[in-house]
């Protein structure tokens, strides 16, 4: 019940294949030089009146590139409307676009990309890369400033912090430094210290510092120092609009992963969420039912382990996670709780449930209005893989189980709660998606977290090697329909309303050995170890185990030794973002917090760029 498998998923038309994009600038044979990089240019779509454009930087030397600039003009009429994973500015037709933060640095051999939305019909002409040909026969060797180090806090008030940090070098010399707050610029300042203000009282805060040099060039971000400001009871919850930020917690993290909810403070991921799905309940003899009493709501945590910073006691009326889930609602009351039942495992007992809904309905809302927890919790997600259809097992419910079943749950819960589901993103033709009735069901759910992961995994043990979560269909894919694009086409060709949608992101990769072959589509002999299953790691583990090198269909990939894996980075997730908002759809979710780094940053992607 770790994992959804093979979640799986369409719509070439919405958006055209990564394979088969144009490159209108093309490298040149790379100069000797050690620094030596590339910048090519491609258009991804083209409406008619405007495009979406997107530039690869490439290090094609034998050094470490710390920060990219590329530059072009644009005729008159053809301009950058929105941008992303670059910081674009113009001077009449001339562009200028810098590396963020997470992406400047590019090993040898590696590449980033970013994107934008133009307007017009023209192309980029008169490409600079660092201030020499984009083609990689003139960059210039200055290099960018080193990261400044990790900013110390001290002097925090309701409103205020005092940070100071230990210098960058440079060979030219250090010009300033910018001072980022939450990942967004608050200061420019020329001295080694800076003083915030302005702040809200109660309130989690991340301060990280980066240095610029003589020749203008932005170093990449030191290390993030963490400050949670005094007074207050309360964080005021974040500015989300109308999107739905929402994570999966898993009772069992607590164990072997040592994840605990207080984990979402110190990561400052709760800041930036606005619900959490807590998983699983179990489904069986018809009914919902506990999943693991002990971390559910009897587990005594420790001071250091617990949100409130007190140690739970022998006869407290509650403890385990359900407590410490409460008290993370009393620090952060925007944030919505919701109990996700069945899962990969425990979907075999849906069966029985759909054979009488209303008694099912019965079972689930006792269970999570029960008085010693029924403020944790703000509605119920149903997680059933897979409706009419296989998972872990096969079910024959019917088409319309589905439906029924979902109309008894938002009859019983009535409008006060949460009512929502997890579903299949299997977009090929007579898929998943088309076997029960999703879109008959749309109207008693508040909206559905398509599975758009674990399309491809090592499950195929001989490969072909692919990525687990594309965006949109590529040249070579083993299974047409298996997208993300293809599966919200279905659903919303089927009648489910785009803001009933929510595009999923897994925080792990999966991968397979014995692979000989860079590019996706690879032979293997068998799944790549993983620290707790075969074939799958946790992303803050391959972040430095294996760095990505490349993208497909929206998606990082990378192979190290005879390994080749597939994952989301910052920089991928930053682009599916801006896919789902252009797509109208309601917001985005991911499995699980436990795989994101202790700073976040995967958390910190969805909720900067949703």
């Amino acid at each position: 019940m770790r994992f959804r498998h093979r979640a799986a998923a369409g719509f070439a038309t919405l958006l055209l294949p990564l394979a088969g994009l144009v490159g209108l600038t093309g490298p040149a044979q790379a100069a000797a030089d050690s620094s030596a990089a590339t910048a090519t240019y491609a258009k991804a779509s083209d409406w008619g009146t405007g495009f979406e454009g997107r530039w690869t930087v490439k290090n094609t030397g034998t050094t470490a590139i710390s920060s990219w600039t590329v530059e072009w003009d644009f005729p008159s009429g053809t301009s950058v409307t929105s941008a992303w994973d670059a910081d674009v500015t113009s001077s009449g037709a001339h562009w200028t676009a810098k590396n963020k933060s997470y992406n400047g640095a590019i090993a040898p051999g590696a590449s980033v990309s970013f994107g934008f939305n133009g307007a017009g019909t023209g192309s980029p002409s008169n490409c600079k890369l660092n201030g020499g040909g984009c083609d990689g026969t003139t960059v210039p060797g200055d290099a960018a400033p080193s990261a400044p180090g990790t900013p110390t806090a001290s002097a925090v008030t309701d409103t205020s912090v005092k940070l100071a940090w230990s210098a960058a070098t440079d060979d030219k010399g250090v010009k300033n430094y910018d001072v980022l707050r939450d990942g967004s610029k608050v200061a420019t300042v020329t001295t080694t210290s800076y003083t915030d203000t302005g702040l809200t009282a109660g309130t989690d805060y991340s301060y990280s510092v980066r240095a610029r040099d003589t020749a203008d060039q932005t170093g990449p971000a030191g290390g993030a120092v963490s400050v949670h400001t005094t007074g207050g009871g309360t964080n005021p919850p974040p500015t989300t609009g109308d999107k739905v930020k929402l994570g999966y917690f898993t009772e069992w993290g607590i164990y072997g992963r040592n994840y605990n909810v207080k984990n979402l403070v110190t990561s400052g991921s709760a800041a930036k969420i606005t619900h959490i799905n807590y998983a699983f309940g179990n489904v069986t003899n018809g009914q919902c039912a506990i999943g693991d009493s002990y971390a559910d709501y009897d587990k005594a945590f420790t001071a250091d382990q617990s949100v409130s910073g007190v140690a739970d006691t022998w006869d407290q009326p509650l403890r385990g996670n359900f407590n410490q889930l409460r008290q993370l609602k009393a620090k952060y009351p925007h944030i919505k709780v919701l109990w996700s039942f069945g899962g990969w495992t425990w979907s075999g007992g849906f069966a029985q449930a759909a054979a009488n809904p209303a008694a099912f309905a019965q079972s689930c809302y006792n269970l999570v209005e029960d008085p010693r927890w029924a403020d944790v919790f703000d509605g119920i997600d149903i997680d059933w893989e897979y409706p009419n259809a296989c998972g872990l097992s096969c079910d024959t419910s019917g088409a319309a189980a589905y439906k029924n079943l979902m109309q008894a749950l938002r009859a019983k819960f009535g409008t006060g709660n949460l009512v929502t589901a997890a579903t299949t993103a299997d977009g090929s033709s007579g898929g998943k998606i088309d076997a029960a009735d999703y879109a008959g069901a749309a109207q008693y759910v508040n909206w559905y977290n398509v599975m758009t992961y674990d399309f491809f995994g090592a499950w195929a043990a001989q490969g072909p090697t692919a990525p687990h979560s594309p965006l949109t269909s590529y040249s070579g894919i083993p299974t047409a329909g298996f997208t993300t694009a293809d599966a919200m086409a279905k659903f919303k060709a089927k009648g489910v309303p785009a803001s009933k949608l929510l595009i999923g992101i897994g925080f792990y990769g999966r991968g397979w050995t014995g692979v000989t072959q860079d590019a996706p589509g690879g032979t293997a002999t068998g799944p790549a170890a993983g620290t707790y299953e075969q074939g799958i790691e946790d992303y803050k583990v391959l972040k430095t185990s294996c760095p990505a090198t490349g993208t497909v269909a929206g998606t990082a990939y990378a192979k190290c030794g005879s390994n080749w894996w597939s994952y989301d980075t910052p920089a991928t997730i930053a682009g599916k973002m801006t896919w789902a908002k252009n797509q109208g759809l309601g917001g985005a979710f991911f499995w699980e917090f436990s795989g994101d780094t202790a700073s976040g940053e995967l958390v910190s992607a969805i909720s900067n760029n949703l």
